[in-house]
């Protein structure tokens, strides 16, 4: 396979040209409900970009990845990846000088990323470091100083399963930006991916986060090699295995085994946990999610890992699909698989 080589220095276009990106895709979110129900969807091996937004104009790809495995380790706490996590949405080119960098667009359903929850492993202990229930023993906690001492947990909260959302943190002034050169040459920067993570428990409330558009956390999403700073050290993921698909003339490709991998970036503080219903209390809940998990957690103590198959195609070939004849499932030949170096409409210099 034919690496395609880095363009050049990545650069963003103008605030004011993306912003305008943005307001389009946000215009088209608002109105997909409507619209989603008045197209024909996609068929065949197009079918999982029905939700690409394909109506934007200048799209150059559609894109599909289901992230099977990996983590998230902020800090201490390390959040197995053990449930298909969906990435969708479309891209367009930036206009920078690297013609193979583009930005990320949102689904046309809203579903950027599909709302998987993730268990975290010790539960609501691990992200706040309190005992959920109350024992004898707890001596430490007996303090008036402690921060413990100043929650509700002695107040009927037993459920002390925790669960997260990672959900998109992309605004008009910081976009995902997907670099295929950098993904084809396993070197650099591939996916810039600001994100937030949306903890879930009853004592939680609905809108405790790490992460926020104004603070996100925002890993640099590489298959090459990673230059963290210490105490962390380099670590390495993958291109995997490129393949192409055709159906009725029109082609699909496919990563397989794919490893995309950073750990050298920083992760706010916590924002907005806590069900007590004052600002008081929420204070006090943030205060101890930061202590247990030392936030603002700066890069090199923290990682991200997602490993999976991402698809892409060309819009037009989504959108022909819908036209493609429907026959009963036995009589259809499955489509065509082959290993490409080159495909005409993947983007190169």
């Amino acid at each position: 396979m034919n690496k395609i080589r880095n363009a050049g220095t990545h650069k963003r276009l103008a605030v004011t040209t993306v912003t305008a990106v943005m307001a389009t895709t946000a215009l088209l979110s608002v109105a997909s409900p409507t619209a989603a129900l008045a197209a024909a969807a996609p068929k065949g091996i197009f079918s999982p970009f029905a939700q690409c937004p394909t109506s934007v104009p200048g799209v150059r790809l559609c894109q599909y990845a289901e992230i099977t495995s990996g983590e998230w380790t902020i800090g201490p706490m390390r959040i197995p990846i053990d449930k298909t996590m969906i990435l969708q949405g479309g891209s367009i080119p930036t206009g920078g000088p690297n013609p193979n960098e583009f930005f990320v667009l949102p689904a046309v359903n809203g579903q950027s990323i599909s709302p998987t929850e993730l268990n975290v492993p010790g539960g609501l202990h691990t992200l706040i470091g309190c005992p959920t229930r109350w024992g004898r023993d707890h001596h430490h906690h007996s303090f008036a100083h402690d921060p413990c001492n100043r929650t509700p947990f002695h107040n009927g909260w037993e459920d002390e399963d925790l669960t997260v959302r990672v959900e998109p943190a992309a605004s008009p002034t910081n976009p995902a930006i997907l670099t295929l050169s950098a993904l084809i040459a396993e070197s650099g920067p591939a996916l810039t991916f600001p994100a937030k993570l949306h903890f879930k428990n009853p004592f939680l409330g609905e809108d405790c986060y790490i992460g926020s558009e104004a603070h996100p956390i925002e890993p640099h999403f590489t298959d090459g090699t990673t230059s963290p700073p210490p105490p962390n050290q380099p670590i390495t993921g993958k291109l995997g295995t490129l393949s192409g698909e055709e159906e009725e003339g029109y082609e699909a490709i496919k990563i397989t085994e794919n490893t995309l991998v950073d750990n050298a970036f920083p992760v706010p503080p916590a924002e907005g946990c806590g069900s007590g219903g004052s600002e008081h209390h929420t204070a006090i809940v943030d205060e101890l999610i930061d202590h247990t998990l030392g936030l603002e957690s700066p890069a090199g103590h923290n990682t991200a890992i997602l490993n999976g198959t991402h698809t892409a195609a060309n819009p037009q070939a989504v959108l022909a699909s819908e036209t493609f004849p429907t026959k009963p499932e036995e009589n259809t030949p499955p489509p065509t698989h082959h290993h490409h170096h080159h495909h005409s409409w993947w983007p190169t210099h």
